[in-house]
């Protein structure tokens, strides 16, 4: 058995137990939900029902079962690791490559790929499908992803993910000329109610902030370095869409350009504490070649 323990937000006051822990530990309601029901979860020291109002401050403690063999299949593909140790590695991801299997990618995924480099070895806490799996960036987004090897890893990193001390900086290049040179965005996301595949900036959602600043400025675009505090599913690209500055390239939130194969969107820089040493781990991936020619055709 394995333990993640945190201090509630000030996110989350307010919300349910069963909504709240599945944002936190990025799994599904009705996972998060049998849990609850055997007792796996415990709120102050106590097990809670699902529909527990949640306060800030609260104690959360979350114990997960035995991690069962891991049913995606090994690939031998090559990787980009920027930093390794027994506990975790740093993966970056080029644009194209899917995360983990999902419907209509079997195969090919960075976890098909992580499970030959590491032999195996990865977290189980999130199931079978999507081993070592801490976050997660979109398919046609480049860039690093923090991979645990083992349980005790992925249940701190959890933690600092949920209590948003870790650090992930993004670079992107947005439509049109930013009028302010930095600035913070602090919209809540949700489900989109006309189209349920897309997120969007809704009252309903959860609360999400974006810190950016502008590196340089073009004609007709920007060029922008952005940092989350929150990690809400497509939240850069939602938020920029939201103030008329979508993405370049992005064709679900604005429009998709023939020069790009999707939106420009690098995860440039992560920051973390070794979950074993204490040491804050810090790890930079320059922007991958395909962005610096979008920059070429922009500056012109």
């Amino acid at each position: 058995m394995t333990r993640t323990e945190f201090t509630l937000p000030e996110d989350y006051h307010g919300e349910r137990l069963d909504q709240t822990l599945a944002q936190l530990l990025d799994r599904s309601r009705a996972f998060v939900q049998g849990m609850i029901a055997q007792e796996r979860v415990l709120l102050n020291g106590k097990a809670a029902k699902k529909s527990a109002v949640l306060t800030q401050g609260d104690e959360i403690i979350c114990t997960f079962a035995e991690p069962v063999e891991l049913a995606a299949r090994a690939e031998d593909i090559p990787l980009d690791v920027r930093y390794e140790d027994e506990d975790l590695l740093v993966v970056n991801k080029p644009q194209g490559m899917v995360v983990h299997p999902a419907p209509g990618h079997a195969e090919h995924t960075l976890v098909n790929a992580l499970l030959h480099h590491c032999k195996g070895q990865l977290s189980g806490i999130n199931g079978i499908i999507r081993p070592g799996i801490v976050h997660r960036i979109d398919k046609d987004t480049s860039g690093l992803l923090v991979v645990a090897k083992n349980d005790f890893a992925h249940s701190a990193l959890a933690t600092q993910l949920a209590e948003h001390s870790m650090v992930r900086e993004y670079r992107a290049v947005v439509c049109g000329m930013m009028k302010e040179l930095e600035g913070t965005i602090d919209a809540p996301i949700g489900r989109c109610a006309k189209d349920r595949k897309k997120m969007a900036v809704t009252p309903q959602g959860k609360p999400a902030r974006t810190h950016y600043s502008v590196e340089e400025q073009y004609e007709r675009y920007a060029m922008l370095r952005l940092r989350l505090e929150t990690g809400r599913t497509h939240q850069i690209r939602v938020h920029m869409a939201y103030i008329n500055r979508p993405v370049a390239g992005d064709a679900v939130y604005g429009t998709a350009d023939k020069r790009l194969v999707g939106q420009c969107l690098h995860a440039a820089r992560v920051g973390f504490v070794h979950p074993r040493t204490g040491e804050y781990i810090e790890v930079m991936a320059e922007l991958p070649e395909w962005f610096e020619n979008f920059l070429r055709c922009v500056d012109h």
